[in-house]
């Protein structure tokens, strides 16, 4: 036994260095692996695409192990799906956009309001007067593109009441600056530069979006908001008053399968190194608090779960009363349980003693006995020791051990009756007496 326990102790002994051995070899190839992350945006003259290279470019200060490729695309539609699909890592969405299966949400980023800026000449007060005008568009796949239909539904457009034209941001404002177009309709954050520069020629202005609670019965997304006064011009002001318009939330999304301690590290970013992003990007500014990601109804990565749960007591922490009480437990149990087994195997020595002296008593009457009736008696005696003993063994009265030990002595036992038999024998035919075993059972006695 004493063996087999060194044995067990070296096998765990070494198991134990091999896990360390391996976990650290692991450990180095993790601090040595490099993250690269594909993150879709938007157009390059667009807010996307900026607020994501202030992102990567404060990311990868703190973070060297991430490298993160910014990279331009149609807008939000087509992010959903590249996400999804694993074309690209993340990116930047509207919150409207319809979630695929396998993207999870990182970060609330900023409101991004309605602008429908049209011709002063145009005469378009409310977004219904668009019929039978021209109208540009954001490319088809785009947040904006996607939205704008079920918004102009509600005012009772369809695709034949006006001319659409989808274009990129840069094509679609040159084509409103020189009249190719009536209207302009995009999804942006307020403040924006592109569009501060068409309304301050005084030739355009921003058109309202009422009805917001109505747009809500169908678009439970949307949000009321206002556009303020003097938002792109101070002196004039533009717009000379507050404009009522919706908007919706501009997101950082991932694939599922983004490692979930890369994901964790963007999130600290965002939250907790804000002045740099700032310095890079005034809209970061606007990232929306921690809790707001959790309230959108939108799936969330398990990596930023991991960082808005951090500062939450740990598992062991949490019920360290209740694990030290049950630690406490099982000591005791063990310790009852190993008690009780040394009491077990020193019950089961005794009793294997017990049988043990009894055979010794029966060599000691063999010795004596001067007929083969009591040397039958003594066997009998012997046979009935022996099936105890089995029956013992058995039931776990006396170890394996302890059986090895008593079938010796009943051997010797045995052994000797047949030799006073030989005795008696003898001597009943008038034979010399053979060598006595006395000497024999002696030694072991």
């Amino acid at each position: 036994m004493e063996r087999s326990g060194r044995i067990a102790l070296f096998t765990v002994v070494g198991l134990g260095v091999a896990i360390a051995i391996a976990s650290t070899i692991q450990w180095i190839r993790e601090s040595k692996k490099t993250y690269t992350l594909r993150l879709a945006t938007g157009s390059p003259i667009g807010e996307y695409y900026d607020f994501a290279k202030a992102i990567a470019q404060v990311t990868e200060a703190h973070y060297p192990y991430i490298d993160i490729e910014v990279l331009e695309s149609p807008g939000s539609t087509q992010n959903m799906d590249d996400v999804h699909n694993k074309v690209v890592d993340m990116a930047l969405v509207q919150s409207d956009t319809p979630v695929q299966s396998e993207v999870r949400a990182i970060a609330q980023l900023y409101p991004e309001m309605f602008h429908l800026i049209a011709r002063s000449s145009a005469q378009i007060d409310t977004l219904a007067d668009l019929e039978g005008k021209r109208i540009a568009l954001m490319p088809e796949g785009s947040g904006s593109y996607s939205l704008f239909w079920p918004v102009s539904e509600h005012y009772g457009l369809t695709s034949n009441d006006f001319s659409f034209f989808p274009l990129s941001v840069k094509e679609a404002t040159q084509a409103l600056l020189n009249s190719e177009v009536d209207a302009l309709f995009r999804i942006i954050g307020v403040g924006n530069n592109s569009v501060a520069e068409v309304l301050q020629t005084g030739e355009f202005e921003l058109v309202p979006i009422d009805q917001i609670a109505a747009l809500q019965l169908s678009q439970p997304y949307l949000q009321s908001t206002n556009i303020p006064k003097g938002t792109y011009d101070g002196r004039v002001p533009i717009p000379s008053s507050n404009i009522a318009t919706v908007s919706v939330s501009a997101l950082l999304i991932a694939n599922a399968e983004v490692d979930v301690e890369v994901v964790k590290a963007i999130t600290q970013v965002l939250y907790e190194h804000r002045n740099e992003l700032i310095s890079l990007n005034p809209r970061t500014a606007n990232i929306q608090p921690p809790d707001s990601i959790l309230n959108l109804g939108f799936p969330v990565h398990d990596g930023a779960k991991a960082y808005h749960n951090q500062d939450n007591p740990s598992f062991f922490v949490r019920y360290a009363e209740a694990m030290g009480l049950l630690l406490s437990l099982i000591i005791l149990a063990a310790s009852g349980i190993w008690q009780l087994r040394q009491w077990l195997i020193g019950r089961q020595k005794n009793r294997a003693d017990h049988y043990n002296l009894e055979i010794l008593e029966l060599i000691e009457q063999v010795d004596h006995a001067t007929t083969l009736v009591e040397l039958q008696l003594i066997r009998q005696k012997l046979f009935a020791i022996l099936k105890k003993v089995v029956i013992d063994l058995d039931i776990d009265r006396i170890s394996p051990e302890s059986f090895q030990s008593f079938t010796f002595p009943w051997e010797v036992a045995i052994t000797t009756i047949r030799h006073q038999e030989m005795v008696v024998l003898n001597l009943a035919e008038g034979k010399p007496k053979p060598k006595s075993m006395t000497s024999i059972t002696k030694i072991h006695r």
